[in-house]
């Protein structure tokens, strides 16, 4: 068996490169990133590098056209301000819709393209870091449990039945991540989850706010932060 995983250099997807290490071994283990046309390459920097950090090979995508036309705020082209509140605030303020930082159906083509990518290095498997805490209302729609029955369904189906979707984490919030990836001893330290491209990570996006959280209720030192970095 070999697995394909997304990696976008995050806490979700670097634990979700551990876990598929852990069940198949890095030698059958390959990693897949994104270039959607966002504002800064931290992310992807990070992604090579928790790569490297296993010995894995890595891949890259550039699929930044596709996203032209959005005037989601994480992308270089809006002019879109990037929220500084949390993602509970933001939900409420959304009234129902997505955040202004979900990239229209970025994960069911994220997927869609992995399907493809996995097939041709003879991948059984494609793992991704979904997780519930942005699933919660609606903020991540492509990030639910629902969407990914569906789309594990289209590319089981849509592959010749060669080929699943793994989500490991649809069901856990991000606190359970942290500690899933905190047993698998995954390099914290080189990943990257702020949506600015600073030297060091804002401390107040959505996402900066989360990670904070999640760390200190598993009582540790979020490794990236140490040392300034």
């Amino acid at each position: 068996m070999k697995a394909l995983v997304l990696s976008s250099g995050g806490v979700d997807s670097t634990t979700c490169v551990g876990m598929a290490i852990e069940e198949y071994g890095k030698e059958n283990v390959v990693t897949l990133s994104m270039w959607y046309g966002q504002k800064h390459e931290k992310e992807l920097e990070a992604a090579k590098a928790v790569a490297e950090y296993y010995g894995l090979e890595h891949l890259a995508l550039d699929l930044s056209k596709i996203f032209t036309y959005s005037d989601c705020s994480l992308l270089q082209h809006s002019g879109q301000e990037i929220p500084t509140d949390s993602y509970e605030k933001q939900i409420k303020e959304a009234d129902g819709k997505p955040v202004s930082t979900y990239v229209p159906f970025r994960n069911g083509l994220f997927l869609s393209c992995a399907a493809s990518i996995a097939l041709s290095k003879g991948c059984d498997v494609i793992y991704y870091g979904a997780h519930s805490d942005d699933a919660a209302g609606s903020a991540y729609p492509d990030c639910s449990v629902a969407f990914n029955e569906a789309m594990a369904k289209a590319i089981y189906e849509g592959s010749g039945k060669q080929l699943t979707i793994k989500a490991p984490l649809v069901t856990w919030n991000k606190a359970q991540v942290v500690k899933e990836g905190l047993r698998l001893k995954v390099p914290f330290e080189l990943t990257w989850s702020c949506y600015e491209g600073k030297e060091v990570p804002c401390g107040v996006c959505g996402t900066c706010i989360d990670r904070a959280k999640a760390f200190a209720a598993n009582g540790v030192e979020d490794p990236a932060l140490k040392g300034g970095k």
